[in-house]
């Protein structure tokens, strides 16, 4: 059966250009290595040749990386040099069973306090476990271990979608009051 079809390809005259004359050719796959020369070989599934990118060096399925419109761009003093002048950050997480707190390095991203109320200790002693209170307590209990860290400064940026008010703004006047210096960033 095969030689059949192959029979009938080669005398109907499929034909490829090489050279100055037309000779038959068949769809079989030659060498892997494209030298500049006409395959006769199909196109791949995708329609696509070659599968790297415009500066061949990745396979086109990777995500390139973003580049800047301007490489050159001038980096502030402060942008520089504010991961050293205020180490340590803030973050506040309230969900509507839980709340939990951190103080973080931002040179090292190492966690230097934290305190929730999903902790066994602090789950006991709360009766409700994402009210104003219990907010109240993880201030003061991440204020205590702030200190025997040896951090008594931080900074604090809310997230795009949280306002500074309610649980958050008690999170952090909770550790204003035991003795934790907050230095608040809003917009």
């Amino acid at each position: 059966m095969l030689m059949h079809v192959l029979g009938k390809v080669w005398n109907r005259g499929v034909n490829a250009y090489g050279g100055d004359k037309f000779r038959p050719c068949l769809y079989v796959l030659t060498s892997g290595v494209h030298n500049g020369q006409v395959h006769c070989a199909p196109r791949s599934f995708f329609g696509v040749e070659d599968f790297l990118d415009d500066d061949n060096s990745r396979p086109y399925t990777y995500q390139k990386e973003k580049k800047s419109k301007n490489p050159t761009k001038h980096v502030s003093f402060k942008q520089r040099t504010v991961a050293y002048m205020e180490p340590f950050t803030l973050d506040v997480f309230i969900s509507k069973r839980f709340v939990s707190a951190s103080l973080t390095h931002r040179v090292t991203s190492k966690q230097v306090a934290v305190a929730g109320t999903n902790s066994k200790d602090i789950k006991a002693v709360l009766r409700s476990r994402s009210d104003i209170p219990a907010c109240l307590a993880i201030g003061q209990i991440l204020a205590d271990r702030a200190r025997e860290a040896d951090v008594y400064t931080a900074s604090y940026t809310p997230r795009d979608r949280d306002k500074f008010e309610g649980k958050i703004r008690a999170v952090v006047q909770s550790l204003i009051d035991n003795g934790i210096d907050i230095k608040i960033y809003l917009d």
